[in-house]
């Protein structure tokens, strides 16, 4: 389970980049119940109950595509920046600080899917997270599963565990100096024809109220909402400019 404790390799912080923040800004607000503050040109943050819970930026890149960007704690930015580099990986971004708040770097991964590291300063990560409208877990899509964890173990230390889900094995990560129930992401067959990327999941309490107004937002649903015996009722979608992400309502 995520917590705002923040362990070397855990999910700290995540945002969207878009080409059109304003649009994006209203799209989440009005899904999630958010409300944006904007913090420097191009970049802002949504918060709930005053906490901030997701932000969004400006894409930067040019021809880069629409999406959420996950970002794992590191004491070292720098140091986690070579160890990708090594483990076959890409950096993006060098390491770079934002001013008082911390150091942070941009990398892909030898699937191609893109990631980000923070080293914290004056900002740890998120205020709340796996609380109801706020960031609850990641997942990886990949072509190789197995072949991925390598990389990630080099760069983070993460362990593995292949949990039975009936029909499949869901391999399920945890940050190497978590307990038993430090579980933070899940790996995923990547589909044929799709790209690497990560996804991050957002708790609601309502999962088909979500997926609705979704569309009636503009967003599409990716995957229908779908049962998942013993973790909850979730569904895969995209905002209007593209960039997916998925919403669960856990069971409690």
């Amino acid at each position: 389970m995520l917590t705002t404790e923040f362990l070397p390799g855990s999910p700290c912080w995540v945002d969207v980049g878009s080409p059109d923040i304003e649009a994006t800004a209203g799209f989440y607000s009005d899904l999630f119940g958010w409300r944006f503050q904007p913090a420097m040109e191009g970049y802002g943050f949504w918060q709930a109950d005053g906490k901030t819970v997701a932000a969004a930026g400006s894409v930067m890149e040019e021809g880069a595509a629409a999406s959420w960007m996950v970002y794992f704690q590191t004491p070292d930015c720098d140091a986690t920046a070579k160890a990708v580099e090594l483990a076959g990986g890409l950096v993006r971004a060098q390491p770079f600080d934002i001013e008082g708040q911390g150091r942070m770097a941009q990398f892909t991964d030898p699937a191609g899917a893109e990631f980000a590291a923070w080293q914290p300063g004056g900002t740890r990560g998120l205020d709340v997270v796996t609380d109801p409208g706020s960031f609850a877990w990641a997942e990886l899509f990949v072509p190789d599963t197995d072949g991925i964890r390598g990389f990630y173990r080099s760069v983070f230390g993460w362990r593995f565990d292949d949990v039975d889900m009936g029909d499949l094995t869901y391999p399920v990560v945890s940050p190497a100096e978590g307990g038993a129930d430090s579980s933070m992401a899940g790996l995923v067959g990547l589909p044929p024809g799709d790209r690497a990327h990560w996804v991050p999941f957002f708790e609601v309490p309502d999962c088909d109220g979500v997926v609705a107004r979704c569309q009636e937002l503009g967003g599409t649903v990716r995957t229908p909402v779908d049962d998942v015996p013993g973790v909850g009722r979730i569904a895969y979608l995209s905002d209007p400019h593209g960039a997916r992400f998925a919403v669960i309502t856990s069971t409690a």
